[in-house]
């Protein structure tokens, strides 16, 4: 829901290094007023089967800057879990993930629509602004 006085965040994950959606992947929402003010912790959600977190918590009026927090790494150590059990013969040596997490901080204009598409791998990532 936007208005005038406000913007809304969306975001979604697509894993490139398996083709699909990120599922499970917890998102935290935090913003503030104003390039000086102090973060405030809005709440959260996790990714749905199609990687989209479709129930982020409403941006305060007054909010100029966003971050979004994706705690990926659960999602690849699962997903090492599971490529392990379904290849035994190919396990890896367990070097853990390269980035645990990624932060993405974007400014927002009242009235605005803002989906942040996430394009993951276990080691890189891409974020741009989408529609």
């Amino acid at each position: 829901m936007s208005t005038e006085t406000t913007a809304s965040v969306s975001t979604h994950i697509l894993d490139t290094s398996a083709g699909r959606p990120a599922r499970d992947v917890a998102v935290q929402l935090s913003a503030r007023p104003g390039r000086e003010a102090h973060w405030q912790a809005l709440g959260g959600s996790a990714t749905d089967e199609d990687g989209r977190c479709e129930d982020l918590p409403a941006l305060p009026e007054g909010t100029t800057h966003v971050r979004l927090h994706f705690d990926v790494e659960r999602y690849f150590t699962d997903r090492q879990a599971e490529a392990r059990q379904d290849t035994p013969a190919h396990r890896d040596s367990g070097t853990g993930v390269f980035f645990p997490e990624v932060a993405i901080t974007f400014a927002v204009v009242p009235g605005e629509r803002y989906h942040v598409p996430l394009l993951l791998s276990p080691f890189g990532y891409s974020v741009y602004r989408g529609s």
